[in-house]
């Protein structure tokens, strides 16, 4: 189960003010399914909605999540966005919306769609199918109009009260005061200063983000200085105009008065940072942002003076700092950035950034940073999107964006997003038809994914061309993952004979070629799994131990799960049946880690099996275990991938619990199980009674079988 609000961003800064706007927002959101928080930039539809969310989290046994509509560019990865955001991994080939309707149909929760002004129809659309099929549904929206949705409430929020009926300091006055003590400490409203604030605010009018760019200029000026300077700045930009401008111009003005104030180098930062996407590090900021100009040095103390001036929001997680521009400061940003004629130059750099992360990333997937790589790879997703979108876009960058959607494929595949991996990979293969390196990893990377969604149709073809290609260009590393991943459509297309001779083929080309990767190990065990389901044990054990044992010298972890789960099977055909508990539990626990749900169904499988074993069997949990990984089958794709030689474990436990509890206890435990997400399922095995751990050395059988079968590069 979610927690309350364990996916709502931490807040930053104090909140001022809004009672009567939260009550109201509160009591909409009692009243109705869907509502809209509206109204112009920088006037606090976020931060309001947060807070509302926030306080409403106790009502809604799943929780609240947030999802930054404003990171989204393509409408088609919309349903992507909310499934990443809500952490409803799927891996399969259907449409996102399609799996949101399924997982969330029996789901208490509200979700934030925050900034969707870019994407109205999209997320009305969306928004209107979702609370259609999920009767416990909440969506709290925030945007620039509404989604025009049937049911929808809306909620118009205005820019800060400047002044009160008994002469007391206002919101915004108050909102201008809190700021200014956080960048001059001491400040405080006085009996001298606080109408200077208050015609400050009302030139303003109000608006928040106004108020907080303001604020941030006390370092340099006083509150009199900042007045006239506005007051100046509002004379050049209206004509003389006097009279209240309208708030949108108000914020622009205002805004383009902030950046003025910017020494050239802030602009310059502030310009070059609004290439990025959602969140950035100091390290990608240095990459793209530094030279011509801006130099290295520079960079770290120019950030925290955007900082200081409300310019940059700076966030601190597991990784460390990162930094984000609001967005309007972000379109404001790139305005400029057009005007100076660098966009093209610094999106180029950005590319070349995330491509090469993406590399770093492809390498320490192999090692014991893998959990680091996949949550630093998690939190650069919108900008990897954006760099996808630019090669895709851009006329001449095709050949990258093959590049960088095949070298991100440990993310989709160790990380669960197989859906969006194929969506770039199909849109790049369709505009670029040449035999390159780039098409060929592409293609047997499409087909690798395909494979594990079980979509032999797709897959084959792919494989099929990437090998014809291999071998007419003579790349040998593309034939040798070809030669692999055309071995797993085999070992899922139950052709065990064939899977085995075209993996223990691939191993040898990945020995001549001195390739050793996850995915090299992940053929060891694929080999391993081959033997084994054909009974040929003392084969099987080998290579899984050959897998065991590198993965422990690499410190691997991901590739050492899945072994896990074969270790569990030869376990549990064996009766050792401890053991194979243990083993699996390992592979769930590993697994959740990564959100690879087919990791996770496979041992879920398998510790069904066992429930129904050894003395004292528990049927019921058994079935409910079962109706869990049912669930998580459909969001992976074919269950077993449609092979009918995984479905060993699955068929004997559906045979000793169908003869052994009542109809009526079958169908309640397999609906009990079906209602429980990733992380309630994977507490629910976690939790139960201790075992003991997965030994570190061999077990005896395999330590009997050590060097009795010849590996892949002794083959002749």
């Amino acid at each position: 189960m979610f927690s309350a609000t364990d996916r709502l961003p931490a807040e930053l800064t104090s909140f001022v003010g809004r009672e009567a706007e939260l009550a109201g927002l509160a009591g909409l959101l009692r009243a109705g399914r869907l509502v809209t928080v509206t109204g112009p930039g920088g006037v606090g539809k976020t931060r309001l909605a947060l807070r509302a969310a926030a306080a409403a989290a106790h009502r809604f046994a799943d929780g609240v999540r947030l999802v930054e509509v404003g990171a989204v560019q393509d409408p088609l990865l919309l349903g992507h966005a909310v499934l990443e955001a809500l952490r409803l991994t799927d891996s399969t080939a259907r449409p996102p919306e399609d799996v949101l309707v399924e997982q969330l149909a029996d789901r208490e929760l509200l979700i934030v769609l925050d900034s969707c002004e870019h994407l109205v129809a999209p997320c009305a659309e969306l928004v209107a199918t979702l609370l259609r099929a999920a009767p416990g549904l909440r969506v709290l929206a925030t945007s620039r109009e509404t989604l025009r949705v049937p049911g929808e409430h809306r909620m118009p929020v205005s820019p800060l009260p400047v002044s009160t009926p008994d002469g007391a300091p206002a919101e915004a006055v108050r909102l201008f005061a809190d700021r200014a003590a956080a960048v001059l400490p001491g400040f405080e409203l006085t009996d001298r200063n606080l109408a200077e604030v208050t015609q400050l605010c009302r030139r303003l009018d109000g608006i928040p983000l106004a108020v907080e760019l303001a604020a941030g200029r006390l370092r340099a000026l006083s509150v009199e200085q900042i007045a006239l300077r506005l007051n100046d700045r509002f004379r050049l930009l209206t004509g003389g105009d006097r009279s209240t401008p309208e708030r949108h111009q108000t914020l622009r003005t205002t805004i383009g008065w902030s950046h003025e104030l910017c020494t050239p180098q802030e602009r310059l930062t502030w310009a070059r940072l609004s290439v990025f996407s959602g969140s950035f590090d100091l390290e990608s900021a240095e990459y793209v942002c530094v030279g011509d100009g801006l130099a290295a040095e520079e960079l770290l103390d120019l950030i925290g003076e955007l900082i200081g001036k409300s310019v940059l929001l700076r966030e601190e997680g597991e990784l460390g700092v990162r930094y984000r521009l609001l967005d309007t400061l972000r379109e404001y940003g790139a305005q400029w950035l057009r005007a100076t004629g660098e966009e093209y130059r610094l999106r180029c750099r950005h590319r070349d950034w995330y491509l090469g992360m993406a590399g770093w990333g492809e390498v320490e997937w192999f090692g014991p940073r893998q959990q680091e790589t996949a949550e630093r790879t998690r939190l650069a997703h919108p900008n990897l999107r954006t760099a996808l979108e630019f090669c895709l876009a851009e006329p001449g960058e095709e050949q990258l964006a093959l590049l960088l959607a095949g070298t991100l494929w440990f993310y989709w595949v160790g990380s669960g997003h197989l859906g969006e991996g194929r969506h770039w990979l199909d849109r790049a293969l369709a505009l670029a038809p040449e035999p390159t390196e780039a098409r060929a990893k592409a293609l047997w990377v499409t087909g690798y994914m395909a494979t594990l969604q079980g979509d032999l149709v797709r897959a084959r073809p792919a494989l099929a061309e990437c090998h014809r290609q291999a071998l007419e260009t003579g790349d040998d590393r593309a034939l040798a993952y070809a030669v692999h991943r055309q071995g797993c459509a085999a070992l899922i297309g139950d052709e065990l004979g064939r899977a085995t001779e075209l993996f223990e083929d691939a191993l040898w080309h990945y020995d001549a070629i001195g390739e050793l990767n996850s995915n090299v190990l992940m053929a060891m065990f694929e080999l391993g799994v081959a033997y084994l389901f054909q009974g040929e044990t003392e084969s099987g054990l080998h290579w899984l131990e050959r897998v065991r044992e590198t993965c422990e010298e690499h410190g691997e972890q991901w590739a050492y799960a899945y072994g896990l789960y074969a270790m569990a099977y030869s376990n549990w055909t064996a009766g050792e049946l401890r053991t194979a508990r243990a083993h699996a539990r390992e592979c769930v626990r590993l697994n959740h880690l990564f959100r690879d749900l087919l990791g996770v169904v496979l041992a879920l499988d398998m510790l069904a099996v066992l429930e129904t074993e050894g003395p004292a069997p528990d049927l019921y949990e058994a079935r409910v275990l079962q109706g869990a990984a049912h669930r998580i089958w459909r969001a992976v794709g074919k269950p077993f991938f449609g092979s009918s030689s995984f479905t060993g474990p699955y068929r004997t436990c559906e045979e000793r619990t169908r003869e052994g509890l009542t109809e009526q206890e079958f169908g309640e435990a397999f609906g009990l199980g079906a209602a429980l997400d990733l992380d309630q399922v994977a507490a629910r095995v976690l939790g139960r009674e201790p075992v003991e751990p997965p030994r570190n050395g061999p077990s005896p059988a395999a330590e009997r079988l050590r060097g009795s079968v010849p590996t892949a590069g002794q083959r002749e």
